[in-house]
């Protein structure tokens, strides 16, 4: 009975199309939206969706990205503070260069970029570890913000005024209801995101990378280009990253960022991305988001402020460092 029991879940078109982790994912999504609704009469109002969104897409922008350097075995922790800082630099092009709203925009993503760039150059090159790199440059773009704009808070231009447009491409007002586009453009990613990792030479190569980096290079493979162009999906997906946070929240103050890192690498472990490299999927990694999402949403309207929502959301990740482990264990 067990047996049949057995095969008939593995047979199950739902869990062959996503993974048995990520249908497990799902049923937590379910189980946690279910208790956060009986919980609170508050969280049941559409406003709540609006607010998960907004969360949502700042931190599902860095985890697609960051997806990458870590299929390879790799990390990037300089995401967060890199995303104030470019959001921080853009809005000062804008303001105190009075520049439009779209220059500010190409200069974030050349920042981010350039230093995408700087950390594969760097990891792949000379062969630096991962986590003491990215978390330099954490530190370094964290004052560089700071220091480009005399540590003034920035502000992108409001809905309704010059150069407002901006606030739109995420979110837009019919009537009195705020409708949150943004998700749109989230999905389309996503799909290009996920076709590029499984049918194209990048993805292919860049989760050999993270099974077996060195058989991958007595293949006759540039190891290092590849590597290299991880890091540099993690800087431009960080770019996109401060522009939604520039154009959905109202402020931006320097300094600040570290430990929104934490929250995208988070959500793509959840989601089944290996902490080794080498296995892992876009789709999980939006699961594994809407999880920390949800969680960051949902606990302070059960009364669990910071400091809870990190101990829970901890727990969450530990929870599936394990499973991840013990997944590798029994394939081993």
């Amino acid at each position: 009975m067990n047996e049949k029991r057995k095969s008939g879940l593995a047979a199950n078109p739902f869990l062959k199309s996503l993974g048995t982790q990520q249908a497990i994912i799902v049923g937590v999504i379910i189980v946690l939206f279910i208790f956060f609704s009986l919980a609170s009469v508050s969280f049941r109002k559409y406003t709540t969706v609006v607010t998960l969104c907004n969360y949502m897409y700042y931190i599902l922008l860095m985890a697609i990205g960051v997806t990458f350097p870590l299929l390879t075995g790799g990390v990037d922790l300089s995401i967060g503070t890199g995303l104030i800082c470019y959001a921080i630099v853009g809005s000062y092009v804008i303001s105190n260069g009075h520049m439009p709203v779209g220059v500010g925009m190409l200069v974030v993503m050349i920042m981010s970029l350039i230093i995408g760039f700087i950390n594969g150059i760097i990891i792949a090159k000379l062969d630096l570890p991962p986590f003491i790199t990215t978390l330099c440059t954490m530190m370094i773009v964290r004052g560089l913000g700071s220091i480009l704009t005399g540590g003034l808070s920035g502000v992108w231009p409001m809905a309704g005024s010059a150069g407002g447009w901006c606030r739109s491409i995420f979110k837009i007002t019919v009537g009195k209801t705020i409708i949150p586009i943004g998700i749109i453009w989230m999905l389309i990613l996503i799909a290009i995101m996920s076709i590029i990792l499984r049918k194209t030479k990048i993805g292919r190569y860049i989760l050999a990378i993270g099974s077996n980096k060195e058989a991958l290079r007595l293949s006759g493979v540039n190891v290092v280009k590849w590597q290299v162009i991880a890091y540099i999906i993690s800087g431009f997906f960080a770019g996109l990253a401060a522009i939604a946070y520039a154009c959905t929240f109202s402020n931006i103050t320097p300094g600040t960022g570290a430990g929104l890192e934490l929250d995208a690498i988070g959500g793509a472990i959840i989601g089944g991305t290996s902490m080794t490299g080498g296995s892992g999927s876009i789709v999980g990694t939006l699961l594994g988001v809407l999880v920390i999402s949800l969680l960051k949403t949902g606990l302070p309207y059960i009364g669990l402020q910071a400091n809870w929502q990190q101990i829970i959301t901890g727990l969450v990740l530990l929870a599936a460092i394990t499973a991840d482990m013990a997944k590798r264990k029994k394939a081993a």
